[in-house]
């Protein structure tokens, strides 16, 4: 062999395992799944995306991945038009692909639900989804549900997002 081959062979064995540990630590990230036409109420009970947008801020500061899932009609509450995912993601600073809305006329609570059990994650929402506790077993673990609030312009989070 000569040393050029060996020094690409060598390089391409370093990245690789580059990659291998990068994906790794991507895949140790919890995601936490986020109920954004609930959380968009927390501050004065009125549409705003200011508390999901601290919630965001919090999850990435803890290395956490937030997924949102909004109801159709939540562009209009909050914007006055509808806002698909490309919006939404773009007003809170995400990623597309963990932005979503439910289609029209389907409510989000079990896609979020469905999210959930999915990708093994906790949901910070102060919904109790008791029409859906028959038909989403994952309701009931009790550690399941994260709730929260808007208190003395702070979000304020009931329970550690680690837990469960």
């Amino acid at each position: 062999m000569t040393a050029e081959l060996i020094f690409f062979t060598l390089f391409l064995l370093g990245w690789g395992a580059l990659l291998v540990l990068h994906r790794r630590r991507l895949a140790r990230r919890q995601v936490v799944v986020i109920d954004g036409s609930n959380v968009i109420y927390w501050r004065n009970e009125t549409p705003d995306l200011v508390p999901l947008q601290a919630l965001i801020a919090r999850l990435g500061a803890e290395r956490r991945r937030p997924v949102v899932w909004f109801d159709a009609n939540a562009g209009y509450l909050v914007r006055g038009r509808y806002m698909g995912e490309a919006a939404f993601a773009h007003a809170l600073g995400l990623p597309r692909r963990q932005v979503f809305v439910a289609p029209r006329g389907t409510p989000a609570d079990p896609l979020i639900l469905q999210s959930a059990a999915t990708l093994g994650a906790r949901i910070v929402t102060n919904d109790r989804y008791r029409d859906w506790r028959e038909s989403h077993p994952i309701l009931n673990d009790p550690d399941r549900l994260i709730r929260g609030r808007w208190q003395d312009g702070a979000l304020i989070l009931a329970g550690d997002l680690v837990a469960g």
